[in-house]
């Protein structure tokens, strides 16, 4: 097995795999993170040239026309919407302008009340191919499931190659193309999310993804309360009822986005994760484990 750590979408990322050689290795690698990069090129609200970036200019001006890809992207994003009582909204990442994890500041209730009004999924006007979002101000953000639709994409690019043995790490959400050459699965701990350097939990996998949504990514503590990036959209707050979500699907943006509707579901959550039919790892707010069948794997 060959490792590649590469840095993308603001993440330490690895590809490990086994091929005949170094060269055919380093070939299939380079070509996967090449599809990573893509997609971060393509997607990413931080570049000015990206398809993001153009809707969310054109915000109550004009609508823009976009490819088959974006135009799926945006059918999940209204399956998720659709699918978590409009929890999971691609419009929300406004909410950023009021909050910056960086520095400990709960913002007032009076920056959130304009932002919020720029929250609104169902508004968004989409015809002929075309995107429109009718209020200026509004923006659309891929973040939510964008780094584990990457991961599936390399993923994808590797088994149409050949490859029949590693995974795509990007972030910590992981997507195997199948077991180490000499068919043991491989042992993937959990991250504990009070514990940088711990874990909490691992599972032996071989086929499908592992992703994680947590509350330890970007956060800070004021007071004893925890205010981590995972935002409600409806008040502009934080979740606070998870501390860490795991969930064992068979492709990366379908586990991330049922962990992180988990997540915004608070209390709910874990009625939603059974409801998935999903096997998961949950850590509530007390610290208390949740889980259902998380060991095992998904066939290819």
């Amino acid at each position: 097995m060959v490792r590649f750590p590469f840095d993308a979408m603001a993440s330490r990322c690895e590809i490990r795999l086994a091929a005949p050689d170094g060269h055919a290795a380093e070939e299939l690698a380079l070509a996967a993170i090449a599809e990573v990069r893509r997609i971060e090129r393509t997607y990413s609200r931080y570049r000015a040239d990206s398809i993001v970036s153009r809707i969310n200019a054109a915000a109550g001006r004009y609508r823009v026309e976009c490819d088959a890809e974006t135009a799926q992207l945006l059918d999940y994003a209204d399956h998720l919407h659709r699918a978590s009582g409009g929890l999971f909204d691609i419009t929300s990442g406004v909410l950023r302008r009021a909050w910056d994890f960086r520095q400990p500041r709960v913002p007032h209730a009076r920056e959130l009340a304009p932002l919020l009004a720029l929250v609104d999924w169902t508004a968004v006007q989409r015809e002929d191919g075309a995107v429109f979002l009718p209020r200026a101000g509004m923006e659309i953000d891929f973040g939510g499931f964008g780094k584990e639709y990457a991961a599936d994409r390399a993923c994808a690019l590797l088994q149409e190659r050949g490859v029949r043995h590693g995974y795509v790490n990007l972030g910590g959400d992981m997507r195997f193309i199948g077991p180490q050459p000499d068919g043991r699965l491989w042992s993937i701990g959990i991250q504990d999310p009070r514990k940088a350097d711990g874990t909490i939990a691992s599972i032996a996998v071989s086929h499908g993804a592992l992703t994680t949504s947590g509350d330890y990514e970007r956060f800070f503590d004021v007071d004893g309360k925890r205010y981590c990036h995972v935002l409600n959209p409806r008040t502009g707050m934080p979740v606070s009822h998870w501390r860490s979500v795991s969930v064992l699907a068979p492709l990366a943006v379908l586990g991330g986005s049922v962990s992180t509707i988990a997540m915004l579901k608070e209390d709910d959550g874990l009625s939603f994760l059974a409801a998935s039919g999903l096997a998961y790892f949950a850590i509530d707010g007390t610290g208390q484990a949740h889980h259902h069948s998380i060991s095992g794997d998904y066939a290819s």
